[in-house]
């Protein structure tokens, strides 16, 4: 490939997988190498103020084929309910002329993809290297899409007796399993076809279930690390936020995102609230209204918004987050997988309080 080169990145049209790519996109930029990005228009939109290098990082877009099933304009997963996904991805499969279009039109060098489990075709036919760029953790690749690996089950050789599922974990197991086959044929081919392998993750954390991985699917796997961006202090936070923010110490406001295909139940949306509550700390909550409500107001918990007025802000997850976070930690759980307000509460002023065991790490 020489010094410099071009890379093509098709990641899968949902916002947990394009931003990743485009963090990595940053990097590749950063260091003089050239970058065609394709996703929707209607994705571009929203990821063009996290694109650092404009010059050097071309955003391609790509038109999603309607297909029966899905509403008109859908384009990426955030506009559909998890139970149109399996309509969704026969529509991003049949985006395919359109990649290949341009693979013949641009030639680049290296082609990273992840759910597109045909891309290791199209970059034989057109002599153009491919890598199945991983977003989601290697212990999830290691643990569920390997070769005959099922839902649920350590396969042999599995490097933890401690990362493992665990009771509360079958009601999730259970959604999932409903696209699990379809997953795991996408991931399995994916990986088996591609030239390379990488993952978002780093030795220090993950280095045993990459090697695993390695192992099972005989290649090599390549680590990008983290990719945490940089937060940009070159565009200012708009008024209402800088207003806001300004009136807390560096470091003292809890930021709360559960992603924007996570829907609550309005129990467990109000649980979260009067936990963020008991905590007594500033805090921004970017979450979807919970299941049977319209908005988040009529969900909140009663009186809730005069007991935290001043320490409380609400809004979209790509109004503020990327400027940083302090830490993480593990929220105890009942049995049942439920968490209360009172283990919530606890976690985060372990991570918050600058004194503690945790919060000094």
């Amino acid at each position: 490939m020489g010094q410099k080169f071009h890379a093509l990145m098709l990641p899968f049209f949902a916002f947990g997988h394009m931003t990743p790519y485009l963090h990595l996109a940053n990097k590749f930029a950063e260091k003089g190498h050239r970058v065609t990005f394709l996703l929707p228009k209607k994705a571009q939109e929203k990821l063009e103020h996290l694109n650092l290098f404009p010059d050097s990082i071309i955003f391609h877009p790509i038109i999603v084929p309607h297909v029966d099933g899905l509403p008109a304009g859908t384009d990426i997963v955030t506009d559909i309910p998890v139970t149109l996904w399996k309509f969704f991805t026969e529509a991003f499969d049949l985006t395919r002329e359109q990649v290949e279009a341009a693979v013949r039109a641009l030639k680049p060098d290296l082609i990273l993809f992840d759910l597109a489990y045909w891309i290791p075709e199209v970059a034989k036919e057109h002599g153009v290297k491919n890598m199945m760029y991983n977003i989601v953790s290697a212990n999830t690749i290691a643990h569920d899409l390997v070769p005959g690996a099922e839902l649920g089950v350590p396969p042999p050789g599995y490097p933890s007796s401690k990362v493992l599922y665990r009771a509360h974990d079958a009601h999730a197991l259970l959604s999932f399993s409903v696209y699990y086959k379809a997953v795991c044929f996408r991931v399995t081919t994916a990986i088996t076809n591609c030239d390379f392998i990488a993952n978002r993750t780093c030795e220090e954390i993950e280095g045993k279930f990459c090697d695993y991985i390695g192992s099972q699917y005989q290649k090599k796997v390549l680590l990008t690390g983290p990719m945490f961006p940089e937060p940009d202090k070159s565009k200012p936070l708009e008024d209402k936020w800088n207003h806001w923010l300004s009136g807390f110490g560096p470091g003292s406001v809890v930021y709360c995102a559960l992603g924007s295909q996570i829907t609550l139940e309005k129990d467990q949306f109000q649980e979260l609230c009067l936990g963020m509550e008991l905590t007594g700390l500033p805090f921004f909550v970017a979450v979807t209204p919970p299941k049977g409500t319209k908005t988040i107001q009529e969900a909140l918990p009663e009186g809730f918004e005069e007991r935290v007025k001043g320490r409380y802000q609400k809004g979209s997850q790509h109004e503020i987050a990327d400027r940083g976070t302090r830490g993480s930690v593990e929220v105890e759980r009942e049995e049942t997988g439920w968490f209360s307000k009172e283990s919530l509460s606890v976690a985060i002023t372990s991570v918050m309080d600058k004194d503690s065991e945790i919060g000094n790490l």
